[in-house]
């Protein structure tokens, strides 16, 4: 089990080196990462390689027991770069050249850019390749810079859509271009799609998916490097959780596993539904388990600083990402930069440099991860419901959303919140993965649904699965043209039902819904509403409007051996959607053993053993049920039928 912190031996003192290593293994730290914004230390003129410094972090380090993760630097050009090389630097919109001096403000595109970052990684990989120290390696640092908009860039997307298309025909036909008269007649001609909330949607779309490409061919020229250089050395990535810009599924392709960096803790303390949503994506992108590169030590903030963690909140947040899968756990940072844009970005040691309370409360963390290491050796959550996480629909939607308001994030996030409520693990899975694995699959707001998805959902569950989705799915095909099929498409054949017509609620409106059956009770229908025409399927909720009378809003469809839920509309009520969810699931025949009160999380993990990990999100004590006579490996003592749970409590029980 790696535990530790980001270091930037770099903005210290030499004399502070030993004093930080000793506080490190003192806490029960041994491992960091270093050096992912110190090209400039390591490079400060072209071609003139400077690595003693970090020779002799290093050394320090690893005399106190403390490994080390080293960044390419690539994130952070020095300013000779972009002194000698002006056209590294991205292109705005305004047509001027971004000014240096910021990070992330590189062309992707740029030749010349791609070999001096290759450049630098193969000079950092062949001096540390045999360092003992040395366990792995992060390529650059959060992916996802703005989009440049150079001639470079242009020329490249012309080429990667001939590469797509094949002819100039394919792509008029693939983006629809017989609209508005948009015909192209040659590569030449196709323009960047600089504004995408007026652009045509299938230019955005392709502009999206080439942009990812572009980023994912940079890591992977770094990693072909290391890959020969380093063999014996992981290589991963700091992912940003619920970031949309990139397709994650492709950027992890290449990597031994997932990094991500959470910072959960901005506004009033509340449950964490997104870090745990989050750190399923990360799961998910991989199937297995995935490392935190950076966590919240303490306010985060740039021009200004967040609240607090409170006392009890550092450890409470890293034990959420423990239960989701993380094997790895690396706090930003260390110590509080005195200078630059981070000042207030604060780590375990504030400006002073002193081991106080957050320093203290991750010692605690990190002890108590150590004395888990056997029990959780070889685990991973293990789920019987995924969610189908598509980067596409993501990109389709944020070009053309349908109704206001509507991501297709937030639509997830209706199922997965009550899923967490209900204490139930999840699998975020794409939509080319295998259904048969699952007993139950959610579908919400796949805008983008291809044929072959549509037929294997549909033999899903045929063989006896449970399929879940709801409105927008199913409109548009992989090109972002709008099926010229009646809603939801191919999907009627599992769903049993029809979509002839649909609209948005404005903000100052809302319809009533009741259960028919299956569903009780009254609730709120917002934003939007499918006229759903039953087909076979059975209402289990219809509205109250007199113009919808005749329509439903819920239905559930028996469908071979398994059955096809829809949900027609966007509910206001959460007890909505844990009532759906529980109804899912009890049809699913999927008991959990621990079913957490309101603010508590429960979350599994398996192998040769498996092991439940109960967080208390909330300043008050909550009283869970549980088997009794489990060890609760923290404490050592034996669960009763009751467990008490202090504020940010958690517990840690061996099923």
């Amino acid at each position: 089990m790696y535990v530790g912190v980001d270091y930037y031996p770099e903005h210290w003192e030499r004399k502070r080196w030993d004093i930080d290593a000793a506080l490190m293994k003192k806490a029960g730290f041994n491992v960091v990462r270093l050096a992912e914004f110190a090209w400039i230390n390591m490079e400060p003129r072209e071609q003139q390689f400077e690595f003693g410094w970090l020779d002799e972090a290093l050394e320090i380090l690893g005399k106190n027991g403390i490994s080390a993760i080293l960044g390419t630097p690539t994130a952070v050009m020095p300013a000779w770069v972009a002194k000698k090389y002006p056209e590294t630097l991205l292109l705005q919109k305004d047509g001027t050249r971004i000014a240096w001096g910021v990070r992330k403000n590189n062309c992707f595109s740029s030749e010349t850019y791609r070999l001096l970052s290759k450049k630098i990684t193969r000079a950092m990989a062949e001096h540390f390749s045999g360092n003992p120290n040395v366990i792995g390696w992060q390529t650059d640092n959060e992916f996802g810079s703005p989009s440049c908009l150079c001639d470079s860039c242009r020329l490249e997307f012309h080429a990667w859509l001939e590469k797509r298309y094949g002819d100039i025909g394919s792509l008029n036909k693939a983006w629809g271009n017989h609209f508005w008269g948009h015909l192209f007649s040659d590569w030449s001609e196709i323009p960047i799609p600089v504004d995408q909330g007026v652009h045509n949607p299938g230019a955005c779309l392709d502009w999206k998916r080439f942009n990812s490409w572009l980023n994912v061919r940079f890591q992977k020229e770094q990693l072909d490097i290391l890959r020969v250089l380093c063999p014996d050395h992981f290589v991963t990535h700091n992912f940003m959780g619920l970031f949309k810009d990139l397709d994650y599924y492709d950027l992890a392709e290449d990597l031994d596993f997932v990094s991500w960096d959470n910072y959960p803790c901005w506004g009033k303390p509340e449950v964490r539904f997104d870090a745990s949503f989050a750190a399923d994506v990360m799961r998910g992108l991989k199937k297995k388990n995935f490392w935190i590169m950076e966590q919240t030590a303490g306010p985060g903030g740039w021009g200004a600083f967040g609240r607090n963690p409170h006392p009890g909140e550092i450890r409470n947040i890293s034990y959420q990402q423990l239960a989701h899968g993380a094997d790895g756990q690396i706090w930003f940072r260390w110590r509080t930069c005195t200078a630059g844009r981070e000042q207030y970005w604060h780590g375990l040691l504030g400006h002073d440099g002193r081991p106080l309370r957050r320093y203290d409360e991750a010692a605690l963390t990190a002890r108590e991860y150590h004395r888990l290491e056997k029990e959780i050796k070889d685990t991973t959550v293990v789920a019987d419901v995924a969610v189908i996480y598509d980067y596409e629909s993501i990109w389709a939607l944020d070009i053309q959303a349908g109704y206001g308001g509507n991501t297709f994030q937030n639509a997830v996030k209706r199922y997965y919140n009550a899923l967490f409520r209900s204490g139930t693990n999840v699998d975020m899975i794409r939509p080319s993965d295998d259904f048969s694995r699952y007993k139950i699959v959610i579908a919400a707001d796949l805008n983008i649904l291809e044929d072959d998805v549509a037929d294997r959902l549909n033999e899903f569950v045929r063989k006896g699965g449970i399929l879940l989705a709801d409105c927008r799915t199913g409109v548009k095909d992989i090109s972002g043209l709008c099926h010229a099929r009646t809603l939801p498409g191919k999907l009627s054949e599992s769903l049993g039902i029809e979509i002839e017509e649909y609209e948005s609620i404005p903000d100052d409106m809302h319809f009533d819904i009741s259960g028919t059956g299956g569903i009780s009770g009254s609730f709120t229908s917002v934003s939007y509403a499918d006229w759903v025409k039953p087909l076979g399927a059975k209402p289990l909720a219809g509205y109250r409007q007199w113009h919808m009378e005749k329509f439903s809003a819920v239905t559930r469809n028996r469908y071979g051996k398994g059955s096809g839920w829809y949900v027609g509309t966007v509910v206001k009520e959460e007890g909505f959607y844990d009532q759906l969810i529980k109804n899912l699931l009890d049809e699913a025949g999927l008991k959990q053993s621990i079913i957490p009160p309101a603010g508590v999380e429960v979350s599994i993990r398996r192998g040769k053993k498996k092991i439940a990990f109960i967080i208390n999100h909330t300043e008050e004590v909550k009283t869970v049920a549980v088997p009794s006579g489990k060890l609760e490996l923290l404490s050592g003592k034996k669960t009763r039928k009751k467990l008490e749970l202090g504020r940010y409590g958690v517990a840690v029980l061996k099923l």
